[in-house]
């Protein structure tokens, strides 16, 4: 999608939903946490291996405004841009619906940076977001 630095399309399936038959709301984290996933992996870089030597990127608050419902089967796609303020770095992403572009989640989310167990001010971080902060 245009105006982001990262998109991702999934797919809803049945069992993210709840009785009322859409996405329940936890769902929507998992969602937002998998495209920061994958955007780092187009970096070339990987959570796990970050975590394995000590560093740690953790969210510190998350703000989602659900604006339209998804239901099983809809494809969406998960889009993403990056700032850093001070210490965070605020990932701004919004979800769409594939079959009408219809805003369906729009999210701020604040990571921190972890390293050891001790809150760092993100620099070992800024080498790889440079290029869209």
């Amino acid at each position: 999608m245009e105006g982001y630095i990262f998109s991702f399309e999934m797919k809803v399936r049945d069992y993210e939903c709840d009785m009322q038959g859409v996405v329940n709301n936890a769902n929507y984290q998992h969602y937002l946490e998998h495209t920061r996933h994958e955007f780092l992996a187009g970096l070339g870089e990987s959570f796990a291996e970050w975590t394995e030597k000590g560093l740690t990127p953790m969210v510190g608050r998350i703000e989602i405004f659900y604006k339209s419902p998804l239901r099983s089967g809809d494809k969406f796609t998960s889009c993403l841009n990056i700032k850093r303020e001070g210490a965070r770095f605020v990932f701004l992403q919004d979800i769409y619906r594939v079959s009408d572009n219809k805003l369906c989640v729009k999210a701020t989310v604040d990571v921190i940076s972890v390293i050891n167990g001790k809150l760092t001010r993100g620099d070992e971080f800024a080498s790889v977001f440079e290029a869209y902060i």
